[in-house]
């Protein structure tokens, strides 16, 4: 579904109305991101301080870090900033469709990171008993991984709303129950993504301990049928809720919303190199 603009194009970098000629959503993002750049750069140079100084006690990272895992996460993670500057591409274009299937896109390598990094932070502490309080690597590790999550939670979160706002009706005497929909949307598309999580983890841990293969699968399947039965359901509710109305109030005059959802995701992104660079490869120099 595309909406085009009867006035002409618009111009997504320069506001005229206001003395800086940045729009001041772009402003607000940009100031936003300029004080986490300094947040995670505390938390970045005191991981640092305590490697290059570690304390006795402290596990040998080399034996707890899964490269190929890691490696594995970042480049889903690259992949979906990818996604990130199609959707913003798309909506420029007023192109809703592609917008929402490169946010569903983005949303499912978010989640994806995000399942890596739960299995990452349970395996340490199942495996290598490396937690939050028993060394200073497990305390600035997890205080940083951890931190930078929240923010890919957060931006999850923002594209899973961006995504139902798409489906707004022009109509205002839709208005209330719209809400009431979409907010049913949302609860369906939260259940959904957590119980989806949930089985995956499940199919993940069963292989480790007794061994990848169909009889594997078919009893870990058995042991989690509620969980799979609501991942399903909560799909077909999803595909339900996707039919879009005949006319949305969602096109090329939101693209400065998406675009500012798009620069904290590329934010989150380049952090997200550094830290994969100075916490997980330089221990492998």
């Amino acid at each position: 579904m595309s909406s085009h603009a009867a006035a002409g194009p618009i111009d997504h970098h320069h506001d005229a109305t206001t003395s800086t000629g940045i729009p001041n959503k772009k402003l607000f993002m940009w100031a936003f991101l300029a004080s986490d750049c300094m947040f995670f750069g505390a938390l970045i140079s005191t991981h640092l301080i305590y490697r290059l100084h570690p304390p006795a006690g402290n596990p040998n990272p080399k034996d707890v870090f899964s490269i190929e895992l890691t490696s594995f996460s970042t480049f889903i993670l690259l992949m979906s900033s990818l996604l990130m500057a199609l959707a913003v591409n798309a909506i420029q274009k007023g192109n809703v469709q592609s917008t929402r299937r490169t946010i569903l896109g983005t949303i499912f390598f978010g989640l994806i990171f995000l399942g890596c990094q739960v299995y990452e932070f349970e395996h340490f502490v199942r495996v290598y008993d490396v937690t939050l309080s028993n060394s200073i690597f497990g305390s600035t590790f997890y205080v940083l991984t951890g931190t930078h999550g929240c923010h890919v939670a957060i931006g999850v979160l923002w594209l899973v709303l961006m995504y139902i706002r798409t489906f707004k009706p022009v109509d205002a005497d839709e208005g209330r129950p719209w809400l009431l929909k979409q907010a049913i949307h949302f609860v369906v598309f939260t259940v959904s993504i957590v119980a989806t999580m949930y089985v995956l983890l499940a199919f993940i841990h069963a292989g480790e301990k007794d061994g990848f293969s169909l009889a594997t699968i078919g009893a870990s399947a058995g042991a989690n049928f509620i969980w799979i039965a609501v991942a399903f359901v909560t799909f077909v509710l999803l595909r339900w809720f996707a039919r879009p109305p005949a006319r949305v109030d969602f096109g090329e005059k939101n693209a400065m919303d998406v675009e500012g959802m798009g620069l904290y995701w590329h934010f989150v992104d380049i952090v997200w190199i550094v830290i994969f660079t100075v916490v997980y490869l330089l221990e492998y120099l």
